[in-house]
């Protein structure tokens, strides 16, 4: 397995990623934004992105943006095709990722909104910690990004305080508080449960 920062030779993979993006947005119903075949290219274009390939076969992405003139980097879009799950490959490519991202943007704050327990644990092991929305950007940008989500409806109604998303930061200016953690799967799989009652039960009504 290969993972490395994506360069131009890496785009005849942009469709695939997208693709793969898109089904499991459609599989998980919630959490996900598709990207556009521009975009992902523009990405590895200008080396912010990381690939994994097995044998020339595409096997997992994902990119960099950055927010408020740099102050903010956001490690987005992690995808693994579905032939190489439940391998590992999803945490090598964050860690890979967030290493990369520390070398490039060394002040920058890093952060990621999801809803997947996977992707939270992950963060949670690498000393992410879960922050309010207020904690994150507030580039009106990155939340149009969103807008393809499922779930946008939530952002709206809660101005963009909250949603079924838990947003994690990374913030290097307090490294001397940043240690590697266990993970408690029952905290966050109660705020998950506790969110989608909230909202999703308003969203009937």
């Amino acid at each position: 397995m290969k993972i490395v920062i994506a360069n131009t030779s890496h785009i005849k993979y942009v469709s695939l990623i997208c693709e793969t993006i898109k089904i499991s947005a459609d599989v998980r119903g919630t959490g996900i934004a598709e990207r556009s075949v521009e975009y992902i290219t523009t990405k590895i274009r200008n080396d912010n992105a990381i690939i994994a390939t097995h044998n020339n076969k595409f096997a997992g992405f994902c990119y960099i943006e950055t927010w408020n003139d740099k102050e903010f980097v956001v490690n987005s879009g992690l995808i693994v095709h579905p032939n190489f799950r439940n391998q590992g490959l999803a945490k090598k490519i964050k860690t890979k990722i967030l290493d990369y991202s520390r070398e490039k943007y060394p002040k920058a704050k890093i952060f990621g909104i999801t809803t997947g327990l996977a992707v939270m644990k992950i963060n949670y092991e690498l000393g992410y910690h879960p922050v309010t929305f207020s904690e994150l950007t507030n580039d009106e940008a990155f939340w149009n990004g969103c807008k393809t989500c499922s779930n946008y409806d939530v952002l709206v109604r809660t101005d963009k305080k909250m949603c079924l998303c838990t947003g994690m930061l990374y913030d290097p200016n307090n490294e001397a508080k940043i240690s590697k953690q266990k993970y408690s799967s029952k905290v966050l799989n109660r705020l998950k449960k506790i969110k989608q009652a909230l909202f999703l039960n308003k969203k009937k009504k």
